[in-house]
């Protein structure tokens, strides 16, 4: 009876998420839909994720026996409704897809966490009910601080320097320094100076596109991939390149630059092949993994093997053998979804995804002020690529890198830093209302002097 029940479930879940994720183009798609409309979509996405939420600690209960899950459910069940209700009504106008997507991203996060490791589950539980509380006040600080865009060199030396901390004391861990101990909880300051980083480039190309301050702000930007090089943070030294060629592109519109550091890149990865044995290792890896399944390849073997099994609509919760992964909870979360979740539920997790970074481009290209513009595009760039080359791993479409699935994986600094992200880009939204309002009291004032300058033309004849 309790497989019939777990079977049933998973094409429940599968429907209600694959619902949930046609709502989120929908509102993307549309542009002429009443604020009615609008809000009646964002009230069904907040039943749909409360349904597979609930479907899915169901499942989970029945296979645990353990009561204690029921009462973790009911905790975030408090603090889904919290994050909500505090979005609507601190700030009303601020994107109800933005918050929605973050919670559905979170409860997923919940869900596969902890069929995969309960006590991981509930301290990943405690830092996001802290990292959400931390930056409700971001989204404020945003539309009301402007001196943030004057802090540049600031944002550019804090980074090298945290940076290089963590390459001088950092110890290694799976093959490269990421992390760094403060109080007894692993930190890994790579995930916030990529945030500064952005800050950072923004703010100088907002100060000149001309050609020395662009080699100035290139130079200072592969200091920073190349200190990443160092400490063998392959995946965050990726990301930073990509934002940094997709910001400098956008901001100077010159192909010439874009080429060159394309270029200059793509040396330098070769050069870092044959240097590291690390990266050799996991391009082997990516290349023929079953060639070294019993080292190297074991990993992307086992997270292949994973998603196979698991086919279209999955094996459902508890019936597949996602701990045959290696570090399964944090490099390759995405493999354990598509073992007992499915490959479509899978498919629409990537699509929501794609929605939330077509949102944060939605926001960049309606922001007027440049900086804010050229900083949304940044840190939207900074959330599609990770995705991107996380998932690209663990289907074996790029070599494995090591990131994680924003608000999926396990990792504190991941799910801190993916929030403040997230309520950045809620500031920017609340700002560029801000900017539409001003704009549209202008045009009625500009209209209102035109008439009364009409009528005193008109009594004067």
């Amino acid at each position: 009876m309790s497989s019939v029940f777990c079977e049933i479930s998973k094409y429940l879940m599968m429907i209600l998420f694959a619902v949930y994720t046609y709502e989120c183009f929908t509102v993307l798609m549309s542009h002429n839909q009443t604020p009615e409309r609008q809000q009646k979509i964002f009230f069904n996405q907040n039943i749909l994720m409360f349904m597979i939420h609930l479907d899915a600690f169901l499942v989970i209960f029945d296979q645990t026996d353990d009561v204690t899950v029921l009462l973790f459910y009911l905790a975030q069940v408090v603090f889904f409704i919290v994050v909500l209700t505090s979005y609507r009504f601190l700030y009303e106008k601020s994107s109800r897809l933005v918050v929605n997507n973050m919670c559905m991203l979170m409860m997923i996060g919940f869900i596969i966490l902890t069929r995969l490791s309960y006590t991981k589950a509930i301290r990943q539980f405690a830092i996001a009910v802290t990292s959400t509380v931390f930056c409700l006040l971001i989204p404020l600080m945003i539309r009301k601080l402007k001196f943030i865009r004057n802090m540049v060199w600031l944002y550019g030396v804090l980074g090298i320097l945290l940076l290089l901390y963590v390459f001088i004391t950092a110890t290694t861990s799976y093959g490269a320094k990421l992390s760094i101990s403060i109080l007894g909880y692993a930190f890994q300051p790579s995930e916030f100076v990529k945030i500064i980083f952005v800050f950072f480039v923004a703010g100088m190309f907002i100060r000149s596109t001309e050609l020395p301050n662009v080699i100035i702000t290139t130079g200072f930007a592969m200091l920073h991939v190349l200190i990443l090089v160092m400490s063998k943070d392959l995946g965050s030294a990726l990301i930073f390149f990509i934002v940094y060629l997709v910001m400098m592109f956008v901001a100077t519109h010159k192909i010439l630059y874009f080429v060159s550091l394309l270029g200059v890149g793509s040396v330098a990865a070769y050069l870092a092949y044959l240097i590291f044995s690390h990266v050799q290792t996991r391009v082997i890896a990516w290349l023929d993994p079953v060639s070294v399944i019993d080292t190297a390849g074991y990993q992307i073997c086992q997270s292949l093997f994973a998603i196979g099994t698991g086919g279209w609509f999955g094996s459902g919760l508890y019936q597949g053998m996602p701990t045959k992964i290696p570090v399964v909870e944090e490099d390759f979360v995405f493999s354990a979804i598509s073992e007992e979740m499915g490959g479509i539920f899978a498919i629409c997790l990537i699509l929501v995804c794609m929605s939330v970074f077509l949102m944060f481009l939605n926001i960049a290209m309606q922001m007027k002020n440049r900086f804010y513009k050229l900083v949304a595009l940044g840190l939207g760039t900074c959330y599609g690529i990770q995705v991107f080359i996380m998932i690209g791993g663990v289907i074996k479409f790029i070599p494995s890198t090591g990131v994680t699935l924003p608000f999926i994986s396990y990792g504190g600094s991941s799910i801190l830093s993916t929030t403040i992200i997230f309520a950045i880009i809620q500031g920017f939204y609340l700002f560029r209302e801000d900017e539409g309002e001003i704009n549209v009291s202008k045009e009625k004032k500009e209209t209102s002097n035109k008439r009364r300058s009409s009528r005193s033309r008109s009594k004067d004849n």
